[in-house]
């Protein structure tokens, strides 16, 4: 007996420091995946955007190609041309002069220098050159909801049928004169030109959109986004 080793039961309790080694173990890892994924879902990318969307230049330069177009068809006029654009003022109406130089080069007229050799002014004015939008809802709409504390919150919008149409509108007008004499040529009146996008929501999850923007086969195939 003396002298003797003493032997330890392998069915022992575990210790109050082996039981907090073993949580250690466990949570360890755990938090670490936690902070992790915290990390990774705080991660930001900063795009910065113009002030106005291609979509809204596309309907307004559309618009105006289409009446720029019907404006050189109804403006009978040959020979040098100068065209006069100091009273047209506001968005696009550069790309709007340019789309009637062009009709009209192609319906026949020549652009002068300047305006001191030209046989014939075509004064331009500009009536409407800009987008509307209109929206039709069958469902519930959203609904804004005043919160106790301050501010507000709102419910989600039920759609079982929306549609959200937004049409570029351009009205252009064009007198022709003789530079000399000062005598009508030619008055084409008021050309208007239209496009249109519209986006369309069906039962809550089903959507497309339908415009006349953009010729067929315009956009690559298959498209970028689409890898």
């Amino acid at each position: 007996m003396f002298g003797g080793r003493t032997k330890y039961s392998q069915n022992a309790e575990p210790t109050r420091d082996d039981a907090w080694r073993r949580l250690y173990r466990i949570r360890l890892p755990l938090l670490l995946s936690i902070v992790g994924f915290g990390l990774a879902g705080c991660s930001t990318s900063h795009v910065t955007t113009p002030a106005r969307s291609a979509t809204e230049q596309l309907l307004i330069s559309t618009a105006a190609d289409q009446a720029a177009e019907r404006l050189a068809g109804k403006l009978a006029v040959q020979g040098s041309i100068y065209v006069d654009s100091a009273g047209v003022e506001g968005y696009d109406t550069k790309y709007a002069v340019s789309a009637v130089r062009d009709a009209l080069l192609r319906h026949g007229a020549a652009m002068a220098e300047n305006r001191d050799k030209a046989a014939t002014i075509v004064e331009l004015r500009v009536g409407a050159l800009s987008v509307d939008s209109e929206s039709s809802l069958l469902g519930i709409p959203s609904i804004d909801i005043p919160m106790p504390v301050g501010g507000s919150s709102s419910t989600p919008e039920i759609s079982l049928f929306k549609k959200e149409l937004t049409q570029g509108v351009a009205k252009i007008a064009a007198t022709a004169y003789d530079r000399n004499s000062g005598t009508l040529v030619s008055s084409s009146g008021p050309q208007y030109g239209f496009s249109n996008r519209a986006e369309w929501v069906l039962l809550l999850m089903l959507s497309w959109d339908t415009n006349d923007l953009l010729p067929p086969d315009t956009r690559p195939v298959p498209k970028p986004w689409d890898n």
